[in-house]
């Protein structure tokens, strides 16, 4: 069990708001400890580390970083690399006491109130007393740990949505998991891409890799997009060039065509097959404005968005949106917003970050559900609005961005 007078925070996930909410309960003297399912922090980052960012350094780094870090801050407006993001946070840890509790490939498998279901004490202060229970797998087997202040920063990119029509698996797609790629590929080794490549998807990642893929002289891209006029997420005088970038490069190879790209609007892919009794081949069945037809390729790329992991507080009481899966509070502020862009987000707040389950915060991209506006900014604003409250006076540290 926890000493409940001086609550102890479990904050899932390493990432840069998994980090930053470490900082912010040691400027607090909350006790606390990171649990990490990856072998690193950042683990995910390094998966697109190859993977330029549009957003500078100043963006992509918290107050609270940037004073840690010293003489080793960038200094520079550069957009980092996912890779140097990365390094930069391993650095974090070892300049700071974070690397002692942090629990790297430690896997947080559920979270639950000790001794209570989901449907118990429902709003009465029963509740509140009871401290989280979480199930635990790491590298000595599964375990129980416990905790009076829960942080979800376990972010999306482990959890890919599907390719198939509607949002739901194309017929074999399940069985061909292993054929298809969910990340934005690393075209650093063009043979890896050699021959006909299905890329579906059309945000940002899905413009990177066929900006990317469209440069290699041995691959040729079948491009599938779902609308049929795509705006390719364009914002109205964009103050960040590299995401212009890739608006205009999305918008030229759908309208002057390529000898490398061939963009299909207005289509879905309704079913995946191998091509041939055990072909290395892949058979997709797209659902065109003009018909049903057939192309064969040899790789797939699903780039179609990520959602965070509800399963791991499917014994809470968390209220979430039926449109996006955020948190129904902080969901409704951001829908109402109506922006489209990531820089002009509203700041959330305190009562929007919480949920009917006292003291568990879903915080940083997972809190945007299927809102690809979310910012690092905007995670590390939620931070300082959860843990301001626990924050000795005056609370310079932990003071959102713009205060």
């Amino acid at each position: 069990m926890t000493d409940t007078a001086t609550p102890h925070v479990a904050i899932l996930g390493a990432g840069p708001i998994g980090l930053d909410a470490a900082l912010a309960c040691a400027d607090a003297g909350l006790p606390y400890t990171v649990h990490e399912a990856g072998p690193t922090v950042g683990t995910h980052v390094r998966d697109w580390g190859h993977v330029r960012l549009f957003t500078p350094w100043e963006l992509n780094l918290s107050p609270r970083m940037h004073a840690r870090l010293g003489d080793l801050r960038p200094q520079d407006g550069t957009c980092p690399t996912g890779t140097e993001l990365a390094d930069l946070l391993d650095s974090l840890t070892r300049l700071t006491p974070l690397a002692g509790r942090i629990e790297l490939s430690t896997r947080v498998l559920a979270v639950a109130r000790d001794g209570l279901l989901k449907h118990e004490h429902i709003g009465a202060p029963e509740r509140a007393a009871a401290p989280f229970r979480l199930l635990l797998d790491g590298p000595e087997g599964e375990r129980a740990a416990y905790a009076d202040i829960v942080l979800d920063c376990t972010g999306t990119y482990a959890h890919p949505n599907s390719l198939g029509d509607g949002g739901i698996p194309a017929p074999g797609e399940r069985s061909l998991h292993h054929r298809i790629i969910r990340t934005v590929p690393d075209t650093t080794e063009p043979d890896r891409w050699r021959g006909t490549v299905l890329l579906v998807g059309a945000g940002k990642s899905a413009q990177t890799a066929a900006r990317d893929l469209a440069r290699l002289p041995d691959t040729h891209v079948e491009w599938v997009v779902r609308t049929d006029d795509p705006d390719w997420g364009e914002v109205p005088a964009d103050t960040l060039p590299g995401r212009q970038e890739l608006v205009d490069v999305a918008r030229a190879l759908a309208q002057d065509g390529s000898d490398r790209v061939t963009v299909h609007t207005g289509t879905r892919v309704t079913a995946l097959t191998e091509d041939g009794p055990n072909g290395p081949r892949v058979r997709a069945t797209l659902d065109t404005s003009t018909g049903l037809r057939e192309l064969v390729c040899d790789h797939v790329v699903a780039l179609t968005g990520y959602s965070g992991d509800a399963t791991l507080h499917r014994q809470l009481q968390i209220h979430e949106c039926y449109a996006t899966a955020a948190p129904m509070n902080l969901s409704a502020t951001l829908l109402g917003a109506a922006g489209g862009d990531c820089l002009a987000q509203p700041s959330a707040g305190l009562d929007t970050l919480r949920n009917p389950e006292p003291d568990y915060y879903i915080l940083g991209a997972k809190s945007y559900g299927r809102l690809n506006t979310f910012l690092l900014r905007t995670g590390y604003e939620q931070v300082g609005e959860v843990l301001a409250p626990h924050a000795p006076a005056p609370s310079h540290a932990l003071r959102p961005q713009g205060t």
